[in-house]
Parts: C-alpha cells; sequence; structure tokens
C-alpha cells in the first residue's frame, strides 16, 4: 500500500449567521477521498469569528436551537471590553472558542466515516462573516 497526503486550502461561500451543513460542498473539493482505503481528514478553519463541527444532520431545528444556544452562551449585550468591531464580533470570538477550529475525521473505504446522523457544520458567529478559509489536510493508504 503507498500512503499519500493531499492539503489544499478552500474557499467556502459567505453564509448568514447560523450553522450551516457544509459536508458536501468538503468533499467535492477532495476527489483523491475515494483512493483511501483507510485515513484521516482534517480540518481546520483559518478565523477567529467562525468554526466547524460535527452534528445532527437530519433535523431542520437542530441548526436553529445550535445558535439560539450559542447565543444564550455568549449574548451581545454582555459587557465586553473587546467591541471596536461591533456587538457580533467578541461574541464570535467566544463561539469559536467553544465550538474548534478544526476536526479529524476518518476515512475508510473512500468515504468519511461519520455516523449516520453525522453532518460538518460551518458555525457562522458574525452577522456579515463573508467567505471563510478551509485547510483541507487527507493523509491515508490507497487501496491497491
Amino acid at each position: 500500500m503507498s500512503t499519500i497526503w493531499i492539503q489544499r486550502e478552500i474557499r467556502l461561500p459567505a453564509k448568514r449567521r447560523g450553522f450551516h451543513i457544509v459536508t458536501h460542498l468538503i468533499e467535492n473539493e477532495i476527489p483523491e477521498l475515494e483512493l483511501l482505503e483507510c485515513g484521516i481528514l482534517h480540518l481546520f478553519i483559518k478565523h477567529t469569528s467562525a468554526s466547524i463541527s460535527i452534528n445532527e444532520n437530519a433535523d431542520s431545528d437542530v441548526p436553529i436551537d445550535l445558535e439560539s444556544s450559542m447565543n444564550a452562551i455568549a449574548p451581545e449585550d454582555f459587557p465586553y471590553r473587546h467591541t471596536c468591531e461591533g456587538p457580533d464580533d467578541m461574541p464570535a470570538h467566544v463561539k469559536s472558542s467553544l465550538i474548534g477550529a478544526s476536526l479529524n475525521i476518518p476515512v475508510t473505504n473512500g468515504r468519511l466515516n461519520l455516523g449516520t446522523w453525522q453532518g460538518i457544520y460551518l458555525c457562522e458567529h458574525r452577522d456579515h462573516g463573508g467567505s471563510r478559509k478551509i485547510v483541507i489536510t487527507l493523509q491515508g493508504s490507497k487501496g491497491e
């Protein structure tokens, strides 16, 4: 078996504030995925006011509830000191720190080995965050 390493930076389109399933957008950027028998996909978001997560991908209430929960945990009306970039900026940093900037996902037989109800989310914490950069690193053993 041979080992491959692939790394590229992609840009996800701008999304409104909230939780957005981007599994297929990510998969479409790594056609080499299907070559791997066993491996790992690492994702890293290059921003401090957005994050990435894995969560339930079937019920449309989940992203709404996730957004509501994050807003309750890090509300805009909290007395933050860092306010020069607008009222949604510091809460976005808090949310990003809580959720995280990276994911590791196993790859098995050419597919992401996610659970039945799992999807990859872009968690946009700003009202107008813009497009987001993700570094994709794919490593694994090719089937022969």
